[in-house]
């Protein structure tokens, strides 16, 4: 069983790109994506710690319907 780490900026778009999200797009502060309808706000910090990462998964769980493991987060490549 994996445990969550801290994810670099560049790690994590590529790995929500893989959930089905598109773009990196710009907005007046910050880059986001899209899935569906659905906006996903990007901060500009180049690490997310533990704690900001799993607060951006549970909205990325919220977007996309389901619950996003910590395997399933490290088999995403």
């Amino acid at each position: 069983m994996s445990q969550w780490n801290p994810c670099k900026r560049n790690d994590f778009v590529r790995r929500v790109r893989q959930l089905g999200f598109t773009g990196l797009y710009s907005g007046a502060k910050h880059q986001f994506m899209v899935y569906e309808h659905n906006r996903l706000t990007i901060p500009s910090n180049k690490e997310y710690s533990v704690p900001q990462l799993r607060m951006m998964l549970r909205e990325v769980e919220e977007i996309i319907g389901r619950q996003i493991t910590a395997d399933e987060w490290s088999a995403l490549s």
